[in-house]
């Protein structure tokens, strides 16, 4: 049986998990919590970064904050991994898809451009889609496969159509555009640390942004919304996404191998050129509600 993607094990994550059973600090509070989310926030470009369980997870606590709801719309592309459609439904609103670029596998912004000019409309600084006049608060662009689009482009589409862009990019750790990280582009972006990806803890997630009361309004979501220290208060509807000390102790170890590894990839790197045809979910190459 072959994995389908192995994780390169080389470095300290040993030592760090270990250090994690002889403290008895495996749970959701720990220094590794703490210098895995440094170590993030420096590495993508970002001010703050909170870990979470999964990119999954983190996906949906960026659209809680935005106070995404049933009757919304979130635009996303239709060549994507399912979690990002799944972290959508689980506010209640419906995925738009867009097709996607055949040169890139990213979010056809030409498609983009035509959906915002002729489907939709504002009102009060609201983009609103005009067949059933919901709100579309969120774009939500995929870096497919480590590959980013044009986002100048699509930041200045977002900007125009008074949208906020919450970037998945869960398999983009690594990747620029003009020099600037994935998932720094948008008012937030997330990573993913599952066992197939960049790097692993195992399962986990990251929520980067440069937006000081976001980290902090997405680290007291994820534990519960206890607002008080010792006591069992909790002031609003919170959830149990923080990443534990011990997949985070693995994180700080994978960090530390990530700028070598990403170097030795680039040495050894062979570009072939694929004759392929990206068969989209709109055979029409138009745009489709889920």
């Amino acid at each position: 049986m072959l994995l389908l993607s192995g994780p390169n094990m080389a470095g300290n994550e040993w030592k760090y998990v270990k250090d994690c059973l002889d403290t008895g600090w495996v749970s959701s509070v720990g220094a590794y919590v703490d210098q895995f989310e440094k170590m993030s926030a420096e590495f993508a470009g970002t001010r703050y970064a909170v870990a979470t369980s999964s990119g999954t997870t983190a996906l949906h606590i960026c659209l809680v904050m935005m106070g995404v709801n049933a009757d919304d719309y979130v635009i996303t592309p239709n060549i994507t991994f399912i979690a990002t459609c799944n972290s959508i439904k689980y506010t209640g609103a419906d995925p738009i898809l867009i097709d996607t670029h055949p040169g890139s596998w990213q979010m056809d912004l030409d498609l983009l451009e035509q959906f915002f000019t002729e489907e939709t409309e504002q009102r009060n600084g609201v983009c609103h889609y005009k067949k059933d006049g919901r709100r579309i608060p969120v774009l939500m662009p995929v870096h497919v496969l480590g590959n980013i689009g044009d986002m100048d482009r699509l930041m200045a589409l977002a900007k125009q159509h008074h949208v906020t862009v919450i970037e998945d990019s869960t398999e983009a750790l690594g990747s620029y555009y003009k020099g600037k990280h994935a998932g720094s582009f948008g008012l937030m972006g997330t990573f993913s640390y599952n066992g197939n990806k960049i790097i692993t803890t195992g399962g986990g997630g990251m929520i980067v942004t440069d937006d000081e009361a976001l980290a902090k309004k997405a680290k007291h979501l994820t534990t519960q919304a206890k607002s008080d220290p010792f006591e069992y208060v909790h002031d609003e509807i919170g959830y149990n996404y923080r990443l534990v000390n011990v997949a985070a102790a693995m994180g700080v170890a994978q960090m530390e191998l990530l700028p070598g590894s990403l170097n030795e990839n680039m040495k050894s790197r062979h570009f072939i050129k694929m004759n392929c045809r990206v068969w989209a979910i709109s055979a029409s190459r138009k745009f489709m509600l889920m």
